[in-house]
């Protein structure tokens, strides 16, 4: 959705970007409580089973990127970016930015008509498997680099890919790799043979990461050449983009349960809130915050309306939004006292899920170089 003018952007959210929010709010507030996050990281598990099915079965979030002739919502961008920022409010431990936005949208980059396109699609839609897109996690839109990954003519595949978010969960790997004509995208079954998933202990545990290790695994081809590679930078720049809502939401979440406490912890017979220094802290975030809405919502709209500005839009929401969630994550922490170190507390896994995302699909310094070049601005 757009304003009246395409030229525009559309910053606010509209009635029905609103009753999406409240209807993965209210999920997340019964499935997936800070208490419930903490338990379940002692699991193990690549993420949550249960919630995640409800996310995607339930209210259909997992295929808002995709059409409804392929089996999806038909919303875009802007209804993606609403689902993030719930789910980085609630810390929440789902595969959503890694399947129904990363791998879906590479996916939508191919040629749909085609069974091999369409059926995983399809798939990802409607949550009966997750994909990812097999790339290291802070690889930056325009810079995936050269392909690790090597496939014959057979279509075997051979290789590794270091530190791919969400790989242990995954049914469906979209692999890009340099074939026998040049770069090409392969979907891999994830329990195929000659692939193997080599866990690691990551900063952030509710987004689990594992270096993919390939020998010989058998792949069916999707896109070649310059289609391939377009449609894996098109899948970084929109990842990146919506990754700015994630951010937002979990920015969100740290003001208000610092303001919450603050004005309920006393000392000196006076909540803290009231002393003048934090108050200015506070304050300060709050801009922050608005500052970071301001950012994330126009990356969102610029990729739902497939406006030119995309670009730019996505390389300010990062370079913005990522300090700034690791910010008001740092000061959650500090303002909450003694308490706000434990683990019984949630807030250690906001800045932890903030830390890794400001590393996610390209730093701020990357993202700032990135822009200065889309703006022609020549650094000093």
């Amino acid at each position: 959705m757009t304003g009246t003018d395409a030229s525009a952007p559309d910053l606010l959210y509209s009635a029905e970007e609103d009753a999406l929010r409240a209807a993965v709010r209210a999920l997340l507030t019964d499935r997936c409580a800070p208490a419930a996050v903490l338990a379940d990281l002692e699991t193990g598990r690549p993420y949550d089973p249960e919630l995640w099915r409800a996310l995607t079965a339930e209210i259909g979030a997992a295929g808002l990127l995709v059409p409804e002739k392929l089996g999806g919502q038909g919303a875009g961008a802007r209804e993606a970016a609403v689902v993030l920022e719930e789910l980085g409010r609630a810390v929440a431990p789902v595969p959503y930015l890694s399947s129904a936005v990363l791998a879906v949208t590479a996916l939508l980059g191919c040629d749909t008509d085609r069974a091999e396109v369409a059926d995983p699609l399809a798939a990802l839609a409607a949550g009966r498997t997750v994909g990812v897109l097999a790339v290291p996690l802070p690889t930056a839109p325009g810079g995936p680099g050269t392909a690790t990954v090597r496939a014959d003519a057979a279509g075997a595949l051979t290789g590794r890919i270091t530190s791919v978010a969400d790989a242990a969960g995954a049914g469906l790997l979209l692999v890009p790799a340099e074939g026998p004509d040049g770069p090409a995208l392969y979907a891999v079954d994830a329990a195929a043979d000659g692939v193997r998933t080599e866990p690691l202990t990551p900063l952030d545990l509710t987004r689990p990461l594992a270096h993919v290790v390939l020998d010989r695994a058998p792949g069916r081809p999707l896109a070649h050449g310059e289609r391939a590679r377009t449609a894996v930078d098109r899948a970084l720049r929109t990842g990146a983009g919506l990754l700015a809502s994630e951010q937002l939401g979990l920015a969100e979440w740290c003001l208000e349960e610092t303001v919450r406490y603050t004005g309920e912890r006393t000392q000196f017979g006076r909540p803290v809130g009231s002393f003048q220094a934090l108050k200015h802290r506070m304050a300060a975030l709050w801009l922050d915050v608005v500052s970071a809405r301001a950012a994330a919502r126009n990356a969102a709209d610029a990729l739902a309306a497939d406006r030119p500005d995309a670009p730019v839009a996505v390389a300010v929401a990062q370079a913005y939004c990522a300090p700034v969630a690791v910010r008001t994550a740092e000061e959650c922490v500090q303002l909450h006292g003694g308490i706000g170190m434990t683990w019984e507390h949630p807030a250690h896994l906001f800045l932890k899920r903030a830390k890794g995302d400001e590393l996610a699909l390209g730093a701020p310094g990357r993202h700032r170089e990135a822009l200065a070049g889309l703006v022609d601005l020549a650094a000093p």
